[in-house]
């Protein structure tokens, strides 16, 4: 007989905080603030949305990064990527980048668009000791190579990392194993969503309002995700849609040092990181 599996309960609710980053780009920051500083292996969780060109037009301009990872996923708008390496992309509605810093690079986003809205997110995962000082990489995924999970009642499953209902996400080789969806439901629509036991997890509502193992959870709200094999989501029957993103990683348990861009296991790595940064071998 199969073992029962196990609900995963809603640990935490967060709003979030409002904030900015980069040149002046306003920014709602749900991992990543004093309310969940981290959740191993997550460091940081930021949403970006405004139809207004003051709130995004100034961008990310040039700054360095070594340690971690750093996930950009577009629902609206164009940012233009560029890096010390000479490597160029254009992130649009739908595309991801995950780009793994490693032992360093220095890059810029800037927005492609002076006006019109301007929707994403962007999350930093950790990397293990081992994978840090590691030759940085990209991983480019335009919109049409991020596989859909349809159901006949309407509800739709971007994989973006991870498997969901045997398909798998196109990203591949990253440390902590991630799972990464974004799941679109209509009107009373409900699904299961299998979580590695082994990771830790949370679900970010962006649109309409979901019901996450028995807990309402509205547009704007983040849920830190308890131990268990899996979650139930349901569309709010009041809402016309719903979407959310769910993300899960392995936790590394190892120590983390961070001082702005730079994510280390120690003082005296960061403060390498500085010097290298300074020192143009960043």
């Amino acid at each position: 007989m199969a073992p029962k599996l196990q609900l995963r309960t809603v640990k935490q609710v967060i709003c979030g905080q409002m904030t900015s980053d980069g040149a002046g780009v306003k920014i709602r920051r749900l991992i990543g603030g004093h309310l969940i500083p981290d959740q191993d292996p997550f460091l940081l969780f930021d949403e970006f949305l405004s139809d207004d060109p003051d709130d995004y037009i100034g961008g990310f301009p040039n700054h360095p990064h070594r340690g971690f990872e750093t996930v950009t996923y577009m629902l609206a708008g164009k940012m233009r990527h560029e890096d010390n390496h000479g490597n160029s992309g254009l992130l649009e509605a739908g595309s991801v980048q995950w780009m793994t810093a490693g032992k360093g690079v220095t890059h810029s986003e800037m927005p492609e668009q002076e006006n019109g809205l301007m929707w994403g997110f962007q999350l930093w995962i950790n990397l293990p000791a081992k994978s840090k000082m590691i030759p940085a990489r990209y991983q480019d995924i335009p919109p049409h190579n991020i596989p859909e999970v349809r159901h006949p009642n309407g509800t739709i499953v971007r994989v973006i990392a991870g498997t969901f209902e045997n398909v798998n996400g196109p990203v591949h080789g990253i440390d902590a194993e991630p799972l990464y969806l974004d799941a679109r439901l209509c009107s009373n629509t409900w699904l299961e969503i299998p979580i590695p036991q082994t990771h830790s997890a949370f679900a970010y509502c962006y649109k309409g309002e979901v019901i996450i193992s028995e807990k309402s959870i509205k547009k704007g709200e983040l849920v830190s995700l308890g131990e268990g094999d899996l979650i139930s989501v349901k569309a709010n029957s009041v809402a016309s849609e719903a979407s959310l993103i769910i993300v899960a990683g392995k936790p590394f348990n190892e120590p983390i040092v961070r001082y702005g861009p730079f994510v280390m296991n120690s003082r005296e790595e960061i403060q390498q990181a500085i010097h290298d940064a300074q020192n143009g071998l960043i």
